[in-house]
């Protein structure tokens, strides 16, 4: 599958930067409706040292940090929003399915479910071989004046 963004694409439109920076690269978009993105799960991920060492597993705090950067790059390439920042208001119904361990690929999905002025609401999913590992539903704020540089 052919890559739309790439890391520093990624890292133009978020500010999120190493070692907080989840997001590979996005793979579909239909800018303010769908985004399809990939995340490698490495064993050289620095939080695997303190999650469970001898059976590492990724943190599922960090699975909705992953989604919540894919749903903030959806929202951010929205016209509306360019060149703004999206935070996160609220994490509604998450439900977590399965362990995600090193060697897997997440794969990030988030659908917006309604956008009004500056508030919208997401609904996420990260599957790992196409089973559901973690789903939600997300809320971003997008304040008046939040323009980046």
């Amino acid at each position: 599958m052919m890559k739309i963004m790439d890391a520093q694409e990624i890292m133009d439109t978020i500010p999120n930067r190493y070692p907080i920076c989840y997001v590979d690269y996005v793979d579909e978009m239909i800018p303010g409706e769908k985004i399809i993105a990939t995340k490698n799960v490495t064993i050289n991920e620095s939080f695997f040292r303190g999650h469970f060492p001898g059976n590492p597993v990724m943190p599922g705090v960090l699975i909705i940090e992953t989604l919540a950067q894919v749903a903030s790059i959806l929202i951010l390439k929205s016209d509306e929003f360019k060149n703004k920042t999206a935070y996160l208001g609220a994490i509604q119904n998450a439900k977590f399915k399965r362990m995600v361990k090193p060697g897997d690929v997440l794969k990030l999905e988030a659908v917006i479910l309604k956008k009004r002025k500056n508030i919208g609401t997401v609904a996420v999913k990260a599957y790992v071989d196409q089973k559901v590992v973690c789903s939600a539903q997300l809320m971003f704020i997008v304040p008046e004046g939040s323009t980046r540089k």
